[in-house]
């Protein structure tokens, strides 16, 4: 099959539902080869700040000269962005010979009265025979959701597990307290291997030490508060951490926190045989790419977007309004999906908002109507507006802001790429 009948039949797995566990993806790698096994990998899973440490590790590792996969989701603007080696994702041609290899063994599959995967299990499994066919060095795996039954969680070749903050996400699917939400997290944590992970709230702190103990693991954590902010601004800042002082593009109070977290995997990386020298750590964190994450895309009024979507992104969220915007009139656009907890969300932000264009995220039925979202903001004392699409939602923020304001989007990270072409187009 082509490119586009290649999306097309990943997008038709949609109908089958899905099964729990890794049966299908043990199935479809048994009859594939097992290509997993011929790759090192990074595990990296928690709830808030995945991509971010992703993107630190992948341009460090590359500036030491490595050869490294990159698979991460959600993607903001090109849907093959989930899949890249040293930069470049995967072509059209790369991904359709993939997929095509991988039908043929689900036809074999359902033949057999077995379950058909989901688009997530086939993309996964992408990856292992792309990585593979690259001869990656190394491979940023971000997990999906979760931990111990994620589609990721098929390997066996875990250098390193890291871990970064955990809040609550997903409670029908992961559990209702914390140590729940970690002990699903926890799974991906194999013998032997270096287990990573950010400072934790003690209940979490505690079942990733029993996890680790369990597969004799060595386990160390991160302690992002040892770091200093020497310059914070919209274009990025800097911290000194143990003695040196780093520099990252990107601008949000968790990026020092995520940063630290990368440097700690880095250090512990070094006992698995992968080395970067002091210089490399540097200029890799400071030429880190990861958009979508508070990041701005317009001057004049300045336009923020952001992937705030639960209430552990919320807090972060609300921590750098104070530190970048105080004192500043701010517009949000906002979109939200109704099994999130866009109350919490809501209550931590509306306070800085002097208006809410409400909106409903486009073509997903999990996405809250923009009326629920507007009608829940103003029972949070806020001023909304139910808006009918994301063009005109923009356009209105636009009308009611001046050149000092602010525009914030957030709640969603799928309305970026949307977001960032519509700008493009109204700047001509």
């Amino acid at each position: 099959m082509n490119y586009r009948e290649s999306r097309a039949y990943i997008e038709e797995a949609n109908v089958y539902g899905r099964v729990l566990g890794l049966g299908n993806m043990h199935e479809m790698l048994d009859r594939l080869g097992h290509p997993e096994q011929d790759l090192k990998y990074i595990h990296v899973g928690g709830t808030n700040g995945k991509g971010s440490t992703i993107a630190y590790l992948y341009s460090v590792l590359q500036e030491a000269g490595y050869k490294v996969g990159r698979y991460v989701s959600p993607t903001l603007y090109s849907y093959r962005e989930r899949l890249e080696v040293c930069g470049e994702e995967i072509s059209r041609e790369a991904f359709a010979r993939c997929i095509t290899t991988i039908a043929a063994v689900i036809d074999d599959m359902t033949a057999e009265g077995l379950p058909h995967p989901t688009p997530f299990e086939i993309e996964t499994v992408a990856g292992f025979l792309y990585f593979k066919e690259e001869q990656c060095d190394i491979v940023l795996l971000e997990v999906g959701m979760g931990g111990d039954l994620d589609a990721t969680n098929v390997i066996s070749n875990t250098l390193l597990a890291v871990l970064v903050s955990i809040s609550m996400d997903h409670e029908d699917f992961l559990g209702k307290t914390l140590a729940d939400i970690a002990e699903k997290k926890a799974g991906i944590i194999k013998k032997g291997c270096t287990v990573v992970s950010t400072m934790q709230k003690p209940e979490v702190k505690a079942v990733f030490e029993k996890a680790a103990e369990k597969k004799e693991a060595e386990i160390v954590f991160a302690d992002y508060k040892q770091a200093v902010p020497v310059k914070e601004t919209l274009a990025g800042q800097s911290f000194s951490y143990q003695g040196e002082v780093y520099e990252t593009p990107l601008a949000g109070v968790c990026q020092i926190e995520n940063a630290v977290l990368a440097l700690e995997a880095l250090k512990a990386l070094e006992k698995h045989g992968f080395f970067t020298t002091l210089e490399q750590r540097k200029t890799g964190i400071r030429k880190t790419v990861w958009n979508g994450r508070f990041t701005v895309i317009h001057e004049n009024p300045t336009f923020i977007v952001d992937g705030a979507h639960n209430p552990g992104a919320a807090d972060v969220l609300e921590s750098s309004i104070r530190t970048y915007l105080n004192g500043k009139k701010i517009y949000y656009i906002m979109g939200m999906f109704k099994d999130k907890d866009y109350h919490y969300v809501i209550g931590k932000t509306i306070p800085y908002a002097e208006k809410v264009f409400a909106i409903e995220t486009p073509d997903n039925p999990r996405a809250l109507p923009a009326e629920d979202l507007a009608a829940a903001i103003r029972e949070h004392g806020g001023t909304a507006v139910a808006v009918k699409d994301l063009h005109t939602a923009i356009d209105m923020a636009f009308a009611e802001a001046g050149e000092e304001d602010v525009i914030l989007s957030f709640g969603s990270l799928s309305n970026i790429g949307a977001i960032t072409e519509y700008l493009e187009e109204r700047n001509g």
